[in-house]
């Protein structure tokens, strides 16, 4: 059997915080503004996990109104996801994730990023895609007032052999 997950996350730039997108520090003169690390790609990739496996959203599993995951490292929240999802008897088996994004500009930092969530994912490098674009100037990404980031998984259930 085979799952699809669609996540989307949004976060505000926040003066004082650094950018963390995808596991990697990107030198920027805001970061974002969240209850954890706000690393809006790694969010919204766990939403697409949680929801191809039905188990809802990562608001329900990691409540910001629970202080044990103030400041959290989202690449750890990413490695319980994964747990979970291997617990189900799920594997990954492709995410596609677009980032929107006026600035900074992040393609230099690009494979980096898949290496960090690959790695924690426990996947090969080319089952993700992550790419990032600009909104043209339109609206609050185009205005520099925050980052967008939607993701989709293909997930696959794993048959045992008894």
């Amino acid at each position: 059997m085979l799952r699809t997950g669609l996540g989307f996350d949004v976060h505000a730039f926040k003066e004082g915080r650094k950018l963390i997108l995808g596991g990697v520090e990107i030198p920027y003169e805001k970061g974002l503004d969240g209850h954890s690390d706000a690393d809006v790609l790694v969010h919204a990739l766990m939403d697409a996990i949680l929801g191809a496996l039905r188990l809802g959203d990562i608001g329900k599993l990691f409540p910001d109104t629970d202080d044990s995951f103030k400041d959290a490292d989202s690449l750890v929240l990413l490695e319980k996801v994964a747990k979970l999802m291997r617990e189900e008897g799920f594997e990954f088996l492709d995410g596609d994730i677009v980032v929107a994004c006026q600035a900074p500009k992040l393609s230099r930092y690009r494979e980096h990023m898949i290496e960090r969530v690959s790695n924690t994912l426990g996947v090969p490098f080319e089952s993700l895609g992550i790419k990032a674009t600009t909104t043209e100037h339109l609206g609050f990404v185009g205005r520099k007032e925050g980052i967008a980031v939607w993701a989709s998984v293909l997930l696959q259930k794993v048959i045992k052999d008894d």
